[in-house]
Parts: C-alpha cells; sequence; structure tokens
C-alpha cells in the first residue's frame, strides 16, 4: 500500500511539474533562508552562556539622575560596591572587578612589542566566575598578588613562540593606569570565547592596580573603596535560588545608603544614583549604554531577524496551501473515482499527505545543501568571516524541527481533507465546483502574503533611510582625511615635549600633510574622563557631569568646529591652562543666557577654570547618542591621539614618511593608526548589516510570495480557458482580458496595502527609537511600498495573462 502510495505521489508530482517545481523552490529558499537566520539568532543569543554559573551572574548598573532628569546610564559602577554588597546581603556568594588598561608589552629577549587593547586588571575570583580555562597555572594563586598577568594561548605565541611560558616575564612600558614595570606570567588560558561581552587577552592582578595608585599618593586605597570613581566593571555571583528580581528590589535603599544620602555632593546638587542589575547573558543584546566594554548586539534586531525567518518560511507554506487548494477542480475527478473504486477517505489523505511530506523533504535536501554552500558569505555579511561553517545550538535545533514538522503537517492537513473531502457523484456529475469557504481561505492568505511583503518594503526603505542620514548628517566637525596614530606611551612625562614637538614639526615639513592635532579623545572614541562642575554664578543649579576632552591649540581650527563665542586657546595666553572650552550642551547646564554670557565665567570643580570660548554641539560618537555636555581644556602634553589631516595624493609614501619620523622619535612604540571616518562609521555596522539582511531577506520573501502568486494565476487561467476563448469570439481585445484576469487579485493587493500601512508604521516607529538622532517617516514611503507590491504583482499577473489572452481561441473551444 505504502509503495502504491509512494508511485502515485511521484506521478502526479511529475505530471504537474511546474506546479512542483514552484513549491520546491518556494520551500527551498523558505528553509533556506530560516536556516541562516536561526544561526544567527542562536549566536547571538548564545553570548555568555559557555561560564558553568553564567546564570547566576549579574553586572551592576549605574544610572545618575539630577532633579528627577536622567543625566546618564553606564555600564559601570563604583569598585566598593562588590565588597559591599559581598558584605551587606547573604545572597551574594562572590563578585568580580575588572578596569580596562592599555598596556605596551614586550619580550625584549626577542624584541617583540605590541600595544595591548584587550586586557583588564581583574580580581582572583575573575578567572572561576568569567569561565576562564587556564591551561596552565594555578586559578588560586595566578591573580593573587601584584605584577602577576595570566595571557591567552594565542598572545603566548606572538611573544614567546609557544605556550609554555609560565614563569617568563614581560615588560610594561607604561599604560594609563601602569608605570613601566614587569609582569610575571603565571597562567595561561585557553583563547577567550568569542561569543562574549568582553574581549579577553590578558588578565593583570587587580593588586597591581592598587600598589600602582599607591605609589602615585593615593592614600585612601581608591580600587576598593571609592565611591566617586566608576570606571569598574562590577559582576556578582549570587547564591543558588536567588531571586533576581526580589534583590533588585534591595537596590534603592543600598544607593540611598552608600552615595545619595552619606555623599555631601550629592545631596548639595540633588543628584540620585540608582543601580540595576543584568543577567550576564543579557548583556550582549539588552545592554548598550556608556563605557560598554565593547559594541554590543541588539535584541530589536535580533527578535526581528527571527520573526523574519518564521515569515519567509511561513509564505512558503501559505503558497503550497494556496496552489494544492487551487488544484481541487483539477484533481476532483480524480477523487471522484477513487471513492467509487472504494477508497476510503483516510487512504486519500494519507495520499496527499504523503505528496506533500515528499514536497518538503525534496526541499530540506536542496536547502541543506544551500545552506553548506552559502553559509561562509552569510558569515561574512554579518561581519563574522572567521566562522566558515554551519554551527546551531541544539535549542534551535530542536525550535527548528519542531516548527519544521509542525508546518509540514499543518501546510498538508488542509488540502488534503478539502480533496479527500468531495462527494463522487457531485463531482462524476459534473456538477462540482470551488467551494467559497476555499476561495476566501485563498484570498485570505494571498492578502496575508502581501501585507507582509509591503511591510518588508516599508521596513527595508525606512532602515536604509535611517543608515543613510547617520551616514551622511552633518557631525559639526571634519573628520575626513585624518590619519590618527595611537599616541606614545613609553616616553617619560618630563622628556616627553622634547620629543613630541620636534616630531611634529618634522612630519609637518612634508607636502603631503596639511595639519597635526592631538588630544586625549578622538571622535569615535567614548569619553570616560568625567567631572562635575557647577557654575560661581549658578550656583543654585548644582553641579552637572561633563565629558572632558583635552586638546592642543591646533585641534578645534584642524577639525574646524564652530566657535559660538570667545575664542580659541593660545599660545598667546599663559592663563588658558586654566580655561575651559563649553560646547551649547554644557551652556543649558550651566545656566548661562547665551554663549556671549559664558565667556569669561567661573566654572569650579576643586579647581576653578574660566570659560574663554563656547562651541557648537558635535557629534563626538555616532547619531545612535545624545550629544554630552562637553568640557574641552588646553592638555599639551596629551598622549592618547595624534591627529594628521592628509592631502589626497600619494598616501602610502606620506604614512611611510609619518613613520620614519615615529621610529626615530618613538623607538620603543608601535606605530599603530586608522583613518578617523572609516573608525566613526564602524559605529554603524550593526544597523548597516541589520540593513543589509532585512533588505535581502525581504526580497527573498516577496519572491516566494510571487511564486504563489504565478501558480495561482496560472490555474485560475486553466480553469478559465473557455471563458477567456468566448470573450475573445465576442470581440474583447488583450487589454480587456488582462484586466479581467489581473483584477481580483490586484484589488486583494491593495487591501494588503491598507491592512500593512499602519502596521508597517507602528513597528518602525517603535524601532526608530533606540536611536537619539532619528528620521521622520514620511507617507511616502507607504505609497512607493504600495506601489512597489502593486507593480510586483502587476507584473507577476501580466506575463500569464497577456500570453493566455493571445492565445487562439479555437484550440479552447474546439471541445465545445
Amino acid at each position: 500500500m505504502i509503495k502504491n502510495y509512494f508511485t502515485i505521489s511521484l506521478r502526479n508530482l511529475f505530471k504537474r511539474k511546474g506546479y512542483t517545481v514552484l513549491n520546491i523552490l518556494g520551500l527551498t529558499i523558505g528553509i533556506t533562508c530560516c536556516l541562516l537566520i536561526f544561526q544567527y539568532v542562536s549566536r547571538e543569543r548564545s553570548y555568555d552562556t559557555f561560564q558553568k554559573s553564567s546564570s547566576r551572574i549579574v553586572r551592576i548598573r549605574l544610572d545618575q539622575y539630577k532633579q528627577g532628569k536622567l543625566l546618564w546610564q553606564s555600564a559601570t559602577s563604583y569598585p566598593a560596591f562588590g565588597p559591599l554588597m559581598k558584605k551587606d546581603y547573604p545572597e551574594v556568594e562572590n563578585y568580580c572587578r575588572l578596569i580596562d588598561d592599555e598596556l605596551l608589552l614586550s619580550n625584549d629577549a626577542k624584541n617583540v612589542k605590541f600595544a595591548e587593547k584587550k586586557g583588564y586588571y581583574a580580581d582572583p575570583s575573575s578567572i572561576d566566575m568569567l569561565g576562564i580555562q587556564l591551561t596552565d597555572g594555578s586559578a588560586a594563586t595566578a591573580l593573587n598578588a601584584p605584577d602577576k598577568m595570566v595571557i591567552s594561548e594565542s598572545m603566548a605565541k606572538k611573544y614567546f613562540g609557544t605556550t609554555d611560558v609560565v614563569g617568563k616575564t614581560l615588560l610594561s612600558r607604561g599604560g594609563h593606569r601602569n608605570p613601566v614595570e614587569t609582569y610575571q606570567v603565571t597562567g595561561v588560558f585557553k583563547d577567550y570565547p568569542a561569543n562574549s561581552h568582553l574581549i579577553i587577552d590578558y588578565l593583570a592582578s587587580y593588586e597591581t592596580l592598587r600598589k600602582n595608585l599607591k605609589d602615585e599618593g593615593d592614600k585612601d586605597d581608591s580600587a576598593n573603596t571609592a565611591i566617586g570613581w566608576y570606571d569598574f566593571y562590577v559582576y556578582l555571583q549570587m547564591r543558588p535560588g536567588t531571586d533576581l528580581n526580589a534583590f533588585q528590589a534591595k537596590m534603592p535603599a543600598f544607593a540611598d545608603k552608600y552615595i545619595n544620602n552619606a555623599k555631601p555632593w550629592a545631596k548639595a546638587n540633588n543628584i540620585k544614583d540608582r543601580l540595576y542589575i543584568i543577567p550576564f547573558s543579557d548583556i550582549h543584546l539588552y545592554s548598550n549604554y556608556n563605557q560598554e566594554a565593547e559594541v554590543n548586539g541588539s535584541g530589536s534586531a535580533v527578535n526581528f531577524m527571527f520573526l523574519i525567518g518564521l515569515i519567509i518560511l511561513g509564505i512558503a507554506w501559505i503558497n503550497y496551501i494556496n496552489l494544492s487548494t487551487a488544484r481541487s477542480v483539477e484533481r476532483a475527478k480524480e477523487v471522484g473515482v477513487r471513492k467509487v473504486l472504494g477508497a476510503a477517505k483516510q487512504n486519500l489523505v494519507a495520499q496527499f499527505m504523503l505528496e506533500n511530506i515528499i514536497l518538503n523533504l525534496t526541499a530540506i535536501v536542496i536547502a541543506a545543501i544551500a545552506v553548506y554552500v552559502l553559509t561562509p558569505w552569510f558569515n561574512e555579511l554579518m561581519g563574522q568571516a572567521t566562522i566558515k561553517s554551519f554551527s546551531m545550538t541544539g535549542k534551535y535545533w530542536l525550535i527548528f524541527s519542531g516548527i519544521f514538522i509542525s508546518g509540514t503537517l499543518l501546510s498538508g492537513v488542509y488540502p488534503a481533507f478539502v480533496l479527500s473531502g468531495y462527494q463522487p457523484v457531485a463531482v462524476l456529475k459534473g456538477a462540482f465546483k470551488n467551494t467559497s469557504g476555499g476561495l476566501i481561505l485563498r484570498k485570505g492568505l494571498i492578502i496575508l502574503q502581501f501585507s507582509i511583503s509591503v511591510i518588508l518594503i516599508a521596513g527595508t526603505i525606512i532602515v536604509y533611510q535611517q543608515v543613510n542620514f547617520m551616514r551622511k548628517q552633518n557631525l559639526g566637525v571634519n573628520i575626513n582625511q585624518t590619519l590618527v596614530l595611537n599616541g606614545a606611551q613609553t616616553i617619560a612625562d618630563s622628556i616627553y615635549w622634547s620629543a613630541i614637538q620636534p616630531f611634529k614639526a618634522e612630519i609637518l615639513k612634508n607636502p603631503g600633510i596639511k595639519g597635526m592635532a592631538i588630544s586625549t579623545n578622538v571622535m569615535g572614541q567614548e569619553i570616560y574622563w568625567t567631572n562635575s562642575y557647577q557654575s560661581i554664578d549658578h550656583k543654585e543649579l548644582g553641579a552637572s557631569t561633563l565629558y572632558r576632552l583635552g586638546i592642543d591649540y591646533d585641534f578645534i581650527p584642524q577639525f574646524q568646529m564652530k566657535l559660538l563665542a570667545g575664542r580659541n586657546f593660545s599660545k598667546d595666553f599663559p592663563t588658558d591652562k586654566k580655561a575651559a572650552i563649553i560646547n551649547d550642551q554644557a551652556l543649558k547646564q550651566f545656566g548661562f543666557s547665551s554663549p556671549q554670557d559664558a565667556i569669561g565665567k567661573k566654572i569650579s570643580s576643586g579647581d576653578t577654570l574660566t570659560v574663554i570660548g563656547v562651541v557648537q554641539s558635535f557629534h563626538h560618537m555616532g547619531l545612535q547618542k545624545p550629544i554630552d555636555p562637553q568640557l574641552i581644556t588646553l592638555r599639551l602634553n596629551a598622549n592618547d591621539a595624534y591627529s594628521i589631516k592628509l592631502q589626497t595624493k600619494d598616501l602610502q609614501s606620506t604614512i611611510a614618511a609619518v613613520k620614519t619620523s615615529w621610529n626615530k622619535y618613538f623607538p620603543n612604540d608601535p606605530f599603530n593608526y586608522f583613518f578617523l571616518d572609516d573608525e566613526f562609521n564602524t559605529q554603524y555596522q550593526n544597523d548597516q548589516r541589520f540593513g543589509e539582511m532585512f533588505t535581502l531577506f525581504s526580497f527573498l520573501a516577496i519572491l516566494i510570495a510571487c511564486f504563489g502568486l504565478v501558480g495561482l494565476s496560472a490555474y485560475n487561467i486553466l480553469q478559465r480557458t473557455k471563458e477567456i476563448g468566448v470573450r475573445k469570439v465576442l470581440g474583447a481585445s488583450v487589454r480587456n482580458v488582462v484586466f479581467i484576469l489581473s483584477k481580483d487579485f490586484l484589488v486583494l493587493v491593495i487591501i494588503s496595502f491598507i491592512i500593512a500601512a499602519p502596521v508597517s508604521w507602528f513597528v518602525m516607529h517603535n524601532w526608530l527609537q533606540d536611536f537619539a538622532y532619528r528620521i521622520s517617516i514620511s507617507w511616502w514611503v507607504f505609497g512607493i511600498a504600495g506601489v512597489t507590491a502593486f507593480t510586483i504583482a502587476l507584473s507577476t499577473l501580466s506575463f500569464q495573462a497577456i500570453k493566455a489572452a493571445l492565445a487562439n481561441p479555437v484550440e479552447s473551444l474546439r471541445s465545445e
């Protein structure tokens, strides 16, 4: 019996090759897209799940309010919070703290030196809490004393050529929080997994940081007890069974006890801190605040893509249902004959279900091959070019398997029961016709398909507009043709000036260089240097947190920043060492009525500065973030970034000349550089990739919908062949026939647009709320989406309708 079912199924599928190909092609595209998207979603949601106790680890987030208004939200917090929370709350089993630094490390024996940016000072507990797998060394002692360091296997090979390095030393020639010193390598760990919100190449002992701060005169042990230096990532490991919601409810009282009610400056300025915890595995997708360790993903984008994967596969199954039920007239006589010959309903259901299963299994085999071939390309599109093979967690294999099996069965059940339910007497008498219920279902499914298509088209346009808006927006500064060198770190402060000035003078002699400026940060680099200042004239407003940028005399003119009032720093004014330039966001915080009103006024934060200029606010970071109130001070000894303005000709020889000068004046520092506009635009990479994916999968979803429309229109024309012949004999033109055959479908597309327009506006309006600076959604976007969908549908229908209209009516009426 099964063999007979299988033979008949294959015969039916081959009998209508066009129908079979359309279904298999649509299902193959749907399954391929779904698998690729599920792989992406699986990887994004797998971040930070490899630690054995990841479900019990949380990170503290710090928000600050002034007079009830949110000032900022930071992924970092105060170092004291770790030990204080362990002391105050029995739910806290352990804690660890991290603070990053850029170390210039070298192995002098091999003359190897690199600037290491992906490492942290860390508590000893971080090894176990962060899931760091030591292949050599002891987790208990590796970070328990000053001047100890654990490094990754890749880092060990980079410096020593082997992983057998425990006991060897690396020389650090300085960092932002680190003087010249020698580290002993006390452990080697497996390269930290890429699916983490942290990139860790090394961990230096936390005791090293405390020692260095004490050497600099810190008598209060700020690395342990500070409630003011909030640059630390603080992680808590909760005891098993802890209710995180209940623990979160205790955070306001903790903040009031140690900050809001305990610090005079907080009370005086009406400033309140609020603390929040976020589960370890949620950080990558749901934490996008100040001072994130890395650029995180977007939970909304991942959810969007997951939904699109389901939609594309669902559209393919909708096509199957539509095409199967549309063929009901053609297969009705087959059903009638088989019932007369004794076939029971369950036999016919089994027959039609087997045809459905064969189609879906064929599609999934082809899709598996397509996924294998396309995975490297897709991963490159997603910015994960290092991953060459398809990989998906077991959870998502189960989800996909469940969806595929359920969809296969459900998409086959309705057509099977419809076809098997025909009455043989009515069919064989010729009295059978399509039921109104089946017709309503098919129309409903077409409306659903094209509603989704309109939503996807509108969404694609809006995503493109937003990304293009961010990339093309005037930043308020000119970052083009700017080469940025990572500053020299190894040269002592006492002789730094005698090196940086001749270096600058020498490279400016090069005709390919227009200028050079020195600063503590450049655009696109998040500013961590903050201070709270208040206006001497408006003390009633309290202090405000300002983001500080240290620059030299050439920075403002080189980047073409616009002064609204006052002047730039000048060598003619020795008092400029105690001067400040503020942006117009800071102007509002200090209560000055105008830029001119601010000139000459005093602001204080322990030290007192005189405002000598106000610059027009500029986008220091990407347009996803608001412009912060900024304080610019003169810092001639800044050694973080050197910005060099270039001519456009012969860049390589110019860069080579700069490198020669660099090696002359800073022989112990590596020559590392980047182009500022390229680096700045990396902030938009995630949004750009989301836009590219959205566009690609929207196109494929529309393509699958067109396959269904082709099949449905073909069967519609087949059923109306004689009607077309009669109309032509009676004088109908080709245009009349095409209109008659297409109008019903086009009406459905118009209904789809009416339904989809408000839905797409709501969805994309919510998506845009994630951006501080965003476009307004224009009505014409939906007009274009509707016209595009209408045009696609009309083009799809017209090809077959014109073919039918041009056919010889004699052929269709010969049997009459």
